[in-house]
């Protein structure tokens, strides 16, 4: 059993919460409730409370949530955050590898963030939080960093540092300027639809990019790509275009 606690200020959602865990996350069990930050923190003070789980709503009567987590010495339990907030909240809350479902809740995205938890695990919380915060006050620039929840552990690496991203079925193989393999049971799509925006760009079914690490364009039948790393990546017929667009685009601005 995971046991968890609700913070959550608003009634009829703290009720909505509580009804869904019981029905669809049996294995959830809610050993204690807050209405806001400073109840959330007497609890979590107690040390005869032990919990796995903490579903944390972020704008409470007294405040933003993070103002609790900040204060607290060491965060030793996994959060999945029940937000309405913005899309930059979103993408954050993806870069850090945190959880987090939308209001109203849908029951399969509770199972599936509830699913993720993996108890008495070095969760790393407090690195993931700094990832959030960076991301969360940097909208534009997103913070310039990604935490990797892979197989072997979990990594957090800047951007800059990222050379490229291969798939392989259901997994994705991240390739670092310094030669090193990371690999994460995550779809490259999922990375593809994450990194949107930035100077990603997936130039075949199964590569994704890092543009500032191309070393060279070699025109042909498709063309391919050669990075610094001299890993030639064929580009596919329909990307190519909007590619060179990209490149270009790229380096005007730069």
């Amino acid at each position: 059993m995971l046991k968890a606690i609700i913070l959550e200020d608003e009634v009829k959602g703290l009720q909505n919460l509580r009804t869904q865990l019981r029905q669809h996350c049996k294995n959830v069990e809610i050993v204690a409730e807050a209405r806001s930050i400073a109840e959330c923190k007497d609890l979590l003070q107690d040390e005869k409370l032990e919990i796995d789980l903490a579903f944390m709503d972020i704008d409470l009567p007294d405040g933003l949530v993070f103002s609790l987590l900040e204060d607290l010495p060491t965060i030793n339990f996994e959060i999945i955050f029940v937000t309405g907030h913005n899309q930059y909240a979103l993408k954050a809350f993806d870069f850090a590898s945190i959880g987090y479902i939308m209001k109203p809740i849908d029951p399969e995205k509770l199972i599936q963030s509830v699913s993720r938890v993996m108890p008495k695990q070095d969760n790393q919380m407090e690195q993931r939080m700094e990832v959030f915060k960076d991301s969360f006050n940097n909208p534009k620039g997103l913070g310039g960093k990604l935490t990797i929840s892979a197989l072997d552990g979990m990594y957090f690496i800047n951007f800059s540092e990222i050379l490229r991203f291969e798939a392989e079925d259901n997994y994705t193989h991240i390739y670092k300027t310094n030669g090193e393999k990371i690999t994460v049971s995550k779809t490259l799509k999922a990375y593809e639809k994450m990194l949107h925006g930035l100077n990603f760009y997936r130039v075949h079914k199964g590569h994704m990019i890092n543009m500032h690490h191309i070393d060279r364009f070699v025109k042909g039948d498709g063309g391919y790509i050669v990075m610094e790393d001299e890993k030639k990546i064929d580009v596919s017929r329909r990307r190519r275009g909007p590619f060179m667009e990209a490149l270009k685009n790229m380096h005007t601005t730069i």
